[in-house]
């Protein structure tokens, strides 16, 4: 069972994996610059070219260096994709006090997602920090923003004062979704993906031990649409989680497993711009039960039973990439 220690700070974490990207950032195919009034910009696909490795230290960051990554390739039916894995044993701070993308930035006609270490500052949105008791008292924030621009001065200083840190103390990370790096870290999200919706379907926080999941990165699509498509179909279609949890009723853990997989919605089996299409562009109109992985087994080790649900659909899989 996690105990979500209030001295662990998933920003101090993150910001060693910044340090080293910036020591090296051509090694990262990324820039990093500074702003007038202190804070770091790192670009990881707008005017550079990001790539698998900042992807990969992305997803480091965004779990809180918590977790532990890994690139490698599968076979998926007859095709062979570059493939993410994550585990860590501190799957709620990592994922729902650090990963999930739960803050949507808006400031004066900059849009932006917002996720990582500094939600947990922020406490964006208060719901979750609350369900799980954490938050993180670092004097540093470290934030990624899927967005396809930098952010100006006033959404910098917007960050900051929510974060309760100094500008000259935070650290954005700007990926574009139409990034090779963008790909490999909502991949990099497959493990976040089951337990946000075992989360939202019941399971108590405290439940969780430890987490471990893989996805394939889509091929990249220079159209936002089609990009988001494919990222999304990864984790719906090809993400695969595995979690040990200590939970006292089976009875009820085999009905949440049934219940957290994507197949369980009414709108699967499109590939997910055919969903969003369908939903008039509307996030808010599509069925939430889609946004689960492919496939999730857990491990109750009161009991020593498992349970399993779902299935990688290479078809759709196919379809997402045109095949």
């Amino acid at each position: 069972m996690e105990e979500l220690d209030i001295m662990i700070s998933v920003n101090e974490n993150a910001l060693r994996i910044v340090e080293e990207i910036c020591k090296a950032p051509k090694d990262y195919g990324v820039l990093v610059e500074e702003t007038d009034e202190g804070a770091r910009i790192i670009d990881a696909g707008i005017k550079s070219k990001g790539g698998l490795q900042a992807g990969k230290a992305i997803t480091e960051i965004c779990l809180g260096g918590l977790g532990v990554v890994n690139l490698t390739y599968m076979n998926y039916g007859d095709i062979l994709l570059p493939t993410i894995s994550v585990y860590t044993d501190w799957p709620v701070i990592a994922t729902l006090g650090s990963q999930f993308a739960g803050w949507h930035i808006k400031v004066n006609g900059y849009s932006a997602i917002a996720s990582g270490p500094a939600r947990a500052l922020a406490l964006k949105p208060k719901s979750i920090y609350k369900e799980i008791s954490y938050k993180d008292q670092a004097e540093a924030a470290v934030i990624v923003l899927e967005a396809s621009k930098i952010p100006p001065s006033e959404v910098i200083r917007y960050i900051s004062s929510k974060c309760n840190v100094d500008v000259n103390a935070l650290t954005i990370i700007v990926v574009p979704t139409s990034s090779l790096a963008g790909f490999v870290q909502v991949s990099g999200r497959i493990v976040e993906t089951g337990i946000h919706r075992l989360f939202m379907l019941g399971m108590k926080p405290e439940a969780f031990i430890s987490a471990y999941g893989f996805a394939p990165i889509m091929p990249v699509h220079p159209d936002t649409d089609e990009a988001m498509g494919r990222m999304n179909d990864a984790l719906l279609y090809g993400g695969v989680t595995s979690y040990f949890v200590a939970y006292d009723n089976d009875e009820k853990l085999q009905d949440l497993v049934k219940n957290a997989v994507s197949s369980s919605s009414k709108v699967y089996g499109k590939p997910f711009v055919e969903i969003f299409r369908d939903a008039d562009f509307d996030f808010y109109k599509i069925d939430p039960n889609i946004f689960a992985p492919a496939s999730l087994t857990v491990n109750n080790v009161i009991s020593g039973k498992v349970f399993t649900a779902g299935a990688v659909n290479v078809d759709m899989l196919r379809r997402s990439m045109g095949l």
